[in-house]
């Protein structure tokens, strides 16, 4: 199963276990072994930094490194200590102000079930929590610390 993730840039260090717990839960019980992440902000270090670390207790999980920009041009880079990136195929014509966009959309194609941290009813998180729900993705949102909710 592959799994994606969207979440506010400025999301709060406090969410980190809620996070380990999905993620181990999705290995363990719904066999989520692929993973795919952007670099932009907060959400997504914090993603790669747990993937980094279950990969240790599931050596049998891969994440991957979705860049929206050609590598070397603004932030279009690997991040350090990530051992895979990809940058998806037709990428290279897309404006520069669209990059991000298109990087999610492909991301959310190529997945199974998206993890979200959607705080707010808009921004970039939310709009890409609502086109995975229309694409019929299994969206779990953690809300906050205490909050868990799920739409199939």
């Amino acid at each position: 199963m592959k799994v994606t993730f969207f979440g506010h840039k400025n999301t709060p260090q406090e969410i980190q276990p809620k996070l380990e717990g999905i993620l181990a839960d999705l290995i363990e019980n719904d066999g989520a072994d692929t993973f795919y992440v952007g670099n932009q902000g907060c959400f997504d270090f914090m993603v790669r930094r747990t993937l980094q670390r279950l990969k240790k207790t599931y050596p049998h999980i891969t994440y991957t490194v979705v860049l929206a920009y050609m590598p070397g041009v603004r932030t279009g880079h690997a991040p350090d200590g990530c051992p895979e990136t990809i940058y998806p195929e037709g990428m290279e014509n897309t404006p520069l102000k669209f990059a991000i966009i298109k990087r999610n959309q492909w991301m959310i194609d190529q997945c199974d079930t998206v993890v979200t941290h959607v705080k707010y009813p808009f921004g970039g998180a939310a709009r890409f929590k609502e086109f995975a729900e229309k694409k019929g993705k299994r969206v779990i949102n953690i809300t906050c610390c205490a909050e868990n909710t799920e739409t199939t």
